[in-house]
């Protein structure tokens, strides 16, 4: 494995894998513009290292994770699933008879002696080799990255975030966006939901400030486990020492009590207060929007320390695909066995890159009694980081999650929208902005399976006439539907020669102060000329209807279940479009990314 992220970088340059940009280029928009045309080339192009930084001594490297293949270089993987298989071997010696004994197994199943961190014994750590104290820090050195155009500043993206807590001790490395806000100070954005939260909930109850350490630049394997979402008390770096089949060396830091790899390009030491609080964001965020600015704890930055020629490391987050995606890839194979310790029936799971990670997972279960799919929608929603997903879609054993034509084709043939649907409450991520509410709304459970005895049939729908022609449909559209653009029969030739179940047709349509989604959804399902159609999703007028991609992003990043769906009978409008004061939504909703001029 790698020893540090040169090491990295230098392999990955030997394979082809890593483009040298020699120009002089600015880390205020320019360097996100070439990486998110690099992360979005087939295939997620090459990693990119930029040797010429304007305002900065420092190259920059990104787009190191984008690609199937270096996913699996970074972790000394030929496939995802090998990390996973690893972890399974050892949990299917000793199953544990709870979601707890599987959780307290991790460290031996990552074999905790041998991949415990180990402390650095010479004098001076390579993180160390250039220090930096007090007065002396200078954050502006830093090519920090100003990645969006409505961005509120520069952001370090690529953070590793050391935190220790106050009652165990216990260390947790969680990566975190800090926006830089002066020489020597930065934001903190700890979700709620994170452990680094948590810790700080523990120093802000008791009064005192909190220790930090970052680094930024790390071997590949340090940086992924900062990403993982690790049990509370289990140590990062020990999932980090049994990817490399080699303990992480840890050196102390120089102005706070914390320990951080040897390794690293570059440290930053300081501690936040803990009644200090400042206006963070707006942030071009991985959902493909701006998440809002709000009030965010602040670290202070009393050491700054580095290589002596160091890397500066970063990411750029957007509309998928981009390099995050395969490191969220990476987790969802790696942390399968796991959750199949808890619910054995599952037998795979997929997270739609269009779902940003939490909007959507699709689940296949082997299926033993009535209710088996409502029970495993109901126990995911209990489950750590899946207790945030807005939608679970559960089939048979017998269909791979991993191939979307065929979950498409089961969608169609099989649903029944009067039982096949349940909608409900909980919990949602931060950066969900379809509820009214933040951090909370309704969730979808869409069951797929085939029906066992003691479950209600599914109803037969009355016959589906043939659609007339596209040019019909859309004149139809426009004359009857006012305020519509265009539309299209959606998935169309996966239905020719084939029982029909559901045909889907998506309109996009221009909003106004007067006329809503339910207005829209009230003319479609009163309209005979489109009776062969029970799915309608309507989007915003722009949108190109086209792309299948960009049309299921917009629809899982955008619905509410709850206010977004208007059932009537066996038919259902989906309104994926933006939602304002006409569909009952007062909470802001945000801009898309674009590095279009503003206006």
């Amino acid at each position: 494995m790698f020893k540090n992220l040169k090491d990295f970088l230098d392999t990955l340059d030997k394979v082809g894998e890593l483009k040298h940009i020699h120009d002089q280029v600015s880390p205020h928009l320019e360097i996100s513009k070439l990486t998110d045309r690099e992360s979005k080339s087939p295939g997620g192009g090459k990693a990119l290292f930029f040797e010429n930084v304007k305002g900065s001594s420092f190259p920059v490297a990104t787009n190191i994770f984008g690609s199937s293949r270096r996913i699996c270089m970074a972790l000394g993987v030929d496939h995802l699933d090998q990390l996973g298989e690893r972890i399974k071997q050892y949990i299917d010696l000793r199953p544990p008879k709870s979601l707890m004994g599987a959780l307290q197994m991790l460290p031996m199943a990552f074999g905790f002696a041998k991949f415990f961190p180990r402390s650095f014994k010479a004098s001076t750590p390579p993180c160390q080799e250039v220090v930096y104290k007090d007065d002396d820090v200078d954050l502006s050195k830093l090519p920090v990255l100003h990645c969006w155009p409505k961005d509120a500043g520069p952001f370090i993206t690529l953070p590793l975030v050391f935190t220790k807590s106050l009652g165990t001790k216990k260390r947790n490395v969680g990566m975190y966006r800090m926006q830089v806000f002066d020489r020597n100070s930065t934001g903190m954005h700890w979700h709620i939901h994170k452990d680094g939260s948590h810790y700080f909930n523990e120093y802000r109850k008791a009064g005192i400030k909190m220790p930090v350490a970052v680094a930024i630049g790390a071997d590949p394997a340090v940086i992924y486990s900062a990403t993982a979402p690790m049990p509370r008390g289990i140590d990062e770096m020990l999932l980090a020492g049994f990817i490399r089949k080699k303990p992480v060396t840890m050196a102390k830091c120089l102005t706070v009590d914390l320990e951080v790899p040897a390794e690293a390009e570059f440290v930053l030491e300081g501690y936040v207060k803990p009644d200090e609080l400042r206006r963070e964001g707006p942030f071009g965020d991985h959902t493909g929007y701006y998440s809002p600015a709000d009030d965010y704890p602040v670290f202070h930055v009393t050491a700054v320390t580095h290589r002596k020629n160091p890397v500066y490391n970063a990411t750029l987050v957007g509309r998928p695909p981009m390099e995050d995606c395969y490191m969220a890839k990476a987790t969802e194979r790696i942390f399968l066995p796991l959750l199949q310790t808890v619910m054995p029936e599952i037998c795979d799971y997929w997270f739609p890159w269009e779902g940003v990670f939490h909007n959507i997972v699709v689940v296949s279960i082997d299926k033993e009694y009535p209710g088996h799919a409502q029970k495993v929608i109901s126990g995911l929603w209990g489950q750590g980081q899946m207790s945030f997903c807005k939608a679970i879609m559960v089939v048979d054993k017998n269909i791979s999650p991993q191939n979307p034509e065929r979950i498409i084709k089961e969608l169609l043939s099989r649903l029944d929208i009067t039982s096949d649907i349940t909608i409900t409450r909980g919990v949602l991520d931060v950066l969900d902005h379809s509820s009214p509410f933040a951090n909370y709304g309704n969730k979808i459970g869409i069951d797929l399976t085939a029906r066992f005895k003691g479950e209600p049939p599914r109803s037969n729908r009355r016959s589906l006439s043939k659609p007339p022609s596209e040019a019909s449909l859309s004149d139809i559209i426009k004359n009857s539907v006012p305020g519509s653009v265009e539309c299209r029969h959606l998935f169309n030739k996966l239905q020719e020669g084939k029982e029909i179940s559901n045909r889907i047709l998506t309109v996009s349509v221009e909003k106004t102060i007067d006329r809503g989604g339910k207005d829209f959804a009230s003319i479609l399902l009163g309209l005979d000329e489109l009776d062969m159609f029970n799915i309608f999703i309507l989007f915003d007028k722009e949108i190109d209807l086209s792309d299948n991609s960009l049309m299921l992003w917009k629809l899982f990043n955008n619905v509410d279940p709850g206010r977004d769906m208007i059932f009537k009978n066996d038919r259902v409008v989906i309104d994926a479009c933006k939602k304002g004061v006409m569909d009952g939504h007062e909470r802001e909703w945000p801009d898309e990314l674009s590095f279009d001029p503003i206006n």
